[in-house]
């Protein structure tokens, strides 16, 4: 089913580490993707996690981030983006002083509601003593 998202249609969710826009999941009629807008304040952070048998691409919109693939690390700023692999444990950090803005697709949708399965795995080591504001 074809439909025009508006803003005012994007479903808006709050977690401890910032929000997400749900701009496109099965519950609209995706078969394939979830398309989310998601913001971070300065501070906090989408800790390591990662998504079995999802792929994610992350697109910085608006502000900065520090983006971890594994224990790699890259500042990302507007106009930059990650690709990651299925099951590929990942974390987007923001200690910048400005909100950062992304744009994020996920792959394929799976199951019913948002789509989006995650396992966090932020206390589990090496991920517990790797980021910014961590040792």
């Amino acid at each position: 089913m074809s439909a025009f998202v508006k803003q005012a249609d994007v479903r808006i969710e709050q977690f401890d580490w910032g929000v997400i826009g749900w701009r496109l999941t099965p519950e609209r009629g995706a078969k394939h993707f979830v398309v989310m807008d998601v913001t971070i304040e300065p501070g906090s952070a989408h800790d390591f996690h990662h998504h079995p048998g999802q792929e994610e691409m992350i697109i910085v919109k608006r502000g900065r981030v520090i983006q971890f693939i594994e224990k790699t690390s890259s500042t990302l700023e507007p106009g930059d983006s990650v690709f990651v692999g299925e099951g590929v444990v990942h974390a987007t950090f923001n200690r910048g002083d400005e909100t950062a803005h992304l744009q994020v697709i996920i792959a394929p949708s799976l199951g019913e509601g948002s789509g989006y399965v995650l396992v966090d795995v932020s206390g589990e080591e090496p991920w517990a003593s790797l980021g910014p504001t961590r040792g």
